[in-house]
């Protein structure tokens, strides 16, 4: 069996991402996975964390026969900003790691990282070979961020790694300068779940079933990287349309000017198995993005989601991800091209368009991403 120390940017609940995707597949091996820090200000923001700060004092979850998740204790904040903070934050991380490592029994396992930071923590955990999984352009978040530091800090992580993979075109030409052996592998689909909309079996949930139709939906992170723009056209423009957005709002994007129009419904956030139902109930799947740095480069687990259930797809032209399949989605090049692009949706009668959409689903599969992933690592001998 492989031992591997996984130190992600994401809770393993409430909702999965690429990092519980890729960890529950790995075959053949044992996984510590450590969910991130908060800050102790963390609190002040958004009162939820409060229980996180604590959260590090528990025994670790198994959540699979092979992987068992723990919480990482708070850190002090502005680490993004000054590198020296990370590294007092990034020694407490790993001793923390270590002591949880020694528990059960790892000595050298294969240490995955998501996050630039962890490029301080690296020389503290003993690990037999580093793997770098970069899924976003971290230095284009917006906050108490220092783009030179982050910069810095993902490059020295992406040196020392054994193997880097990234999510898009544009993080893998930044990458390959510091890695030769870099390597795109984009975001996939749980094919099977997300592909029962098709069969057209199933209940369309209580708090959707009587809103006025077309739907026009999006499904996602209400963060702020999304186009609400593209959003507030639609609704404004067609007033006898339902827009609904199904996702959780992030701290700090505040959205209380798009609740005038009466036909946006608000969801909130839903239980990833009922997903494919909201999914189902839409008419046209949105995937919009606002045009800058961090959106450029992100591959949305949205867009892979839509096209396994073969539904409509609208969507703005960044990420740059999706022109690769821009001969099955309706691609919106400005704000005003919205509407027109969601009418041609509704009005689409060519089966073919459906049945490409499926297929390039099917071929975005986790079991497809992550088993070459798999193979990689073997050829290179970072797994047995």
């Amino acid at each position: 069996m492989n031992n591997v120390v996984c130190l992600s940017t994401s809770t393993w609940y409430p909702f999965p991402t690429r990092k519980q995707h890729v960890m529950s597949r790995l075959k053949r091996a044992n996984i510590l996975y450590f969910d991130p820090p908060i800050t102790y200000l963390a609190p002040l923001k958004d009162k939820k964390c409060i229980n996180r700060l604590f959260a590090w004092c528990k025994k670790g979850e198994v959540v699979e026969d092979f992987v068992v998740v723990y919480r990482l204790p708070p850190v002090l904040p502005f680490y993004n900003k000054y590198r020296w903070i990370n590294k007092l934050n990034q020694r407490k991380i790993a001793r923390y790691v270590r002591r949880r490592m020694k528990r059960h029994g790892f000595e050298n396992p294969v240490l995955w990282c998501y996050s630039p930071m962890s490029c301080d923590a690296v020389e503290n955990i003993p690990h037999s070979a580093l793997v770098y999984d970069c899924v976003d352009r971290h230095s284009a978040y917006k906050g108490m961020i220092d783009v030179a530091t982050v910069d810095a800090m993902e490059r020295d992580l992406a040196t020392a790694a054994d193997q880097v993979f990234c999510t898009a075109s544009g993080l893998a030409e930044t990458l390959s300068k510091y890695n030769e052996g870099t390597i795109m592998l984009p975001n996939g689909v749980k094919f099977e779940h997300f592909n029962s909309v098709a069969d057209g079996d199933l209940p369309i949930p209580d708090d959707v079933k009587d809103l006025p139709r077309p739907i026009i939906g999006f499904s996602g992170m209400l963060q702020e990287c999304i186009d609400y723009d593209a959003i507030e056209e639609i609704a404004k423009n067609r007033p006898e349309w339902s827009v609904v957005l199904v996702g959780g709002n992030m701290p700090g994007v505040n959205l209380d000017y798009l609740k005038k129009y009466p036909n946006i419904h608000f969801l909130g956030m839903k239980p990833y198995g009922e997903m494919p139902a909201y999914l189902g109930a839409f008419d046209v799947c949105l995937n919009v993005f606002r045009s800058g740095d961090l959106s450029k480069d992100v591959s949305p687990l949205k867009f892979f989601e839509y096209l396994a259930t073969g539904k409509p797809v609208v969507s703005t032209p960044q990420p740059e991800q999706v022109l690769d399949y821009a001969d099955c989605v309706y691609i919106a090049n400005t704000t005003a091209d919205m509407v027109d692009m969601c009418e041609k949706a509704l009005s689409e009668t060519n089966e073919e368009k459906t049945n490409l959409r499926i297929k390039y689903g099917k071929d975005c599969s986790w079991d497809a991403r992550v088993e070459r992933m798999e193979n990689i690592l073997h050829s290179k001998g970072i797994f047995r």
